[in-house]
C-alpha cells in the first residue's frame, strides 16, 4: 500500500507538556503527554495529535499541524524489536493523506502505538 507523504516528523523522547499548549486546546481538551521533535513538541491530546514546529533562525515563527485522531483510518509501527530503536517508525494513513513519524532513539515505539490506539479507537 503505497501512498505519498504529505508529512514526515522525527519524535525524539517523551518530555514535559510544555505550559504554552494550554492556549490552543479546545473546552474538554487535555494535554497527555509530549515528544521532542528536532524543532519543537508533538503533543498528544484527549481530541488530537498537535505537532509544533518552530521555524526560521530565531525559531518564533511556528507552525502548528493539529491531526484529528477521527481522521486517522489506519496505522503501522515497524521496529527491529528492540523497544528503544533507532530505525522505529510509525505511519499514519489519514483522510488528508499519508504521514511518516520517525522514531529517536529515545522515543519507545510501542507506548506511541499504544497512544495512537487509545486515541483512535476510543474516539469511535
Amino acid at each position: 500500500m503505497e501512498a505519498s507523504v504529505i508529512a514526515a516528523w522525527t519524535f525524539m523522547n517523551e518530555v514535559p507538556v510544555p505550559e504554552d499548549v494550554q492556549e490552543i486546546l479546545t473546552d474538554g481538551e487535555q494535554a497527555v503527554t509530549a515528544f521532542k521533535t528536532f524543532r519543537d513538541s508533538a503533543i498528544f491530546t484527549t481530541k488530537r495529535l498537535i505537532v509544533r514546529d518552530a521555524q526560521g533562525l530565531t525559531g518564533k515563527k511556528v507552525e502548528i499541524y493539529s491531526l484529528p485522531y477521527n481522521a486517522i483510518n489506519m496505522w503501522s509501527s515497524e521496529n527491529a524489536g528492540k523497544i528503544f530503536d533507532i530505525n522505529a517508525e510509525i505511519e499514519l494513513w489519514t483522510r488528508a493523506g499519508h504521514i511518516k513519524i520517525k522514531l529517536g532513539k529515545g522515543a519507545d515505539v510501542r507506548r506511541i502505538d499504544q497512544l495512537i490506539a487509545w486515541a483512535v479507537l476510543k474516539s469511535h
